[in-house]
């Protein structure tokens, strides 16, 4: 029966999201959501001291991102939160203007991204080729792991076979069942473990003190003036930026996971939503958290906006109403999940040697380029940035080496004909002028595009060049097999690239 003919109840029922209709979904969701949350505390907490603001300030920023996202944001199951990026950019800005500065920032960087979303600046994320992809997710996996190497240095040694044992919880429980996440299992058996044999490790409460209570809205403590609005620009228009690219990179790549489309238009304007909503809260902003997203959806399952809006509410839940509890998981617990993360998330296919072998060396060079960017900064945005010009400038090389000149000369040597293949732009025809015979060709050249494509004005330049030095010497010049596009460029802009 075709949707158009259901009756009204009938529809109402296909709108539904799946986990209610489906309580295998909803538990999958529901405990998704509960480790996800249990794995931003001391994640947001760390982040807080990042920026230089209070722990609480994190944790808020984290549940206003994630509730707000779940429902005006564009991949179903994704995490936004505060993250180490966008604190990385605002906490000059916290140290030396203040708090009040910083919460505006993340307002206007709010409105940015809505602005940007409306633009269309998601679309720019087709440019990003594949090699940059496979960096990004393997220099993600790379940072997740360095960010866990402190909580295993200088750390009493129950801290290492703890480690180790949620490791093996996570690897061996789910051949026993899948119902429960292996994460949350390990998470509370390590916590049992250590809270009943008096075992002292580092816990989550030594991070800082948990929020008694939920945030308040309210406006920005600052001066609603022209001098405020030039202190917080620069700073909101880096976080917009370095927001949407880690958010819509991490959005490709669950689509990529659980094999579904996304809007990233919509994912664009709905991280601005919610750091305008978080701004408001008194938040520090936040943008999508890969780690967190990989637990949600590569090791939890989870596939629904439920697992995103309780990730957030039961953030609150925990530390509000269960914060001496939540105080006393061991960070080794924590360590173990993020540990498993990093290596569900890295791309060990991409450097098998028999992948190495087969791939092009400009793939590979592209690759560890992303990869030594992002870790040498830090910062996913610049190695997604330089990643991608590299990859622009190999394959600019590469498609320039295709294009061709061949000459043929007619047997009566009245008429020379030129036949150039490939693609013409600025990397391939720069060297067009110097392919030809001025002096010796007889007086009448042909040259014939049939093969080839024009696509730039350097390449229009070069044959006006070309034509140039022929009629300074006599000789005419006749162009022909010009495709539609190549012929609409050249008529358009020959004689026109140069002022004599």
């Amino acid at each position: 029966m075709s949707s158009s003919v259901l009756s009204p109840a009938a529809r109402l029922r296909d709108l539904r999201p799946d986990w209610i209709s489906d309580p295998k979904v909803w538990r999958t969701e529901v405990l998704a959501g509960l480790v996800v949350a249990l794995a931003l505390i001391p994640e947001a907490i760390s982040f807080s001291i990042i920026a230089g603001v209070d722990p609480a300030i994190g944790l808020f920023a984290s549940f206003t991102m994630a509730v707000t996202i779940s429902v005006v944001g564009g991949r179903r199951a994704m995490i936004s939160a505060a993250t180490g990026a966008v604190a990385l950019v605002i906490g000059p800005l916290n140290r030396e203007h203040g708090f009040g500065y910083l919460v505006a920032a993340v307002i206007l960087a709010g409105v940015i991204q809505i602005l940007l979303g409306a633009l269309g600046v998601a679309k720019l994320m087709r440019f990003v080729p594949r090699s940059v992809m496979v960096g990004f997710v393997n220099a993600l996996a790379i940072l997740i792991f360095m960010a866990q190497v402190p909580e295993m240095h200088d750390v009493p040694w129950p801290v290492y076979p703890l480690i180790i044992g949620g490791l093996a919880l996570m690897v061996f429980f789910p051949k026993i069942t899948k119902v429960i996440p292996a994460p949350l299992v390990s998470i509370v058996i390590l916590t049992a473990v250590t809270v009943a044999a008096g075992i002292s490790v580092p816990t989550v409460g030594d991070k800082g003190e948990l929020p008694s209570s939920l945030p308040v809205p309210g406006l920005p403590d600052v001066p609603f003036t022209m001098d405020t609005l030039t202190t917080v620009a620069p700073y909101a228009f880096a976080m917009a930026l370095v927001g949407l690219m880690e958010s819509l990179m991490t959005a490709k790549l669950v689509d990529d996971i659980t094999d579904t489309h996304s809007s990233k238009t919509r994912e664009s304007i709905g991280q601005g939503i919610a750091n305008i909503v978080t701004g408001f809260f008194g938040g520090m902003g936040g943008c999508a958290m890969i780690g967190q997203t990989m637990i949600n959806v590569k090791v939890s399952g989870a596939r629904t906006r439920l697992s995103t809006f309780l990730a957030g509410s039961l953030l609150m839940v925990l530390c509000i109403v269960f914060g001496p509890i939540v105080s006393d998981i061991p960070m080794a617990a924590l360590v173990a999940v993020m540990v498993m993360v990093c290596f569900a998330t890295f791309d060990w296919h991409s450097i098998a040697p028999k992948t190495l072998k087969r791939m092009p060396v400009g793939e590979i060079t592209v690759m560890v380029v992303t990869v030594a960017c992002v870790v040498a900064t830090s910062n996913l945005a610049i190695g997604v940035v330089v990643g991608s010009v590299t990859a622009m400038v190999i394959f600019a090389r590469r498609v320039a080496h295709l294009a061709d000149v061949t000459a043929v000369t007619d047997p009566d040597g009245t008429t020379v004909v030129y036949s150039l293949t490939g693609a013409l732009f600025f990397a391939s025809s720069n060297d067009l002028v110097s392919r030809f015979d001025y002096a010796g060709d007889p007086d009448k050249v042909v040259i014939d595009l049939t093969a080839a494509h024009i696509w730039d004005a350097s390449s229009v330049a070069a044959l006006d060049a070309i034509e140039s030095k022929y009629e300074q010497r006599g000789k005419t010049v006749e162009i022909v097999g010009l495709n539609v596009p190549s012929a609409n460029l050249h008529s358009r802009l020959t004689g026109e690239l140069t002022s004599h």
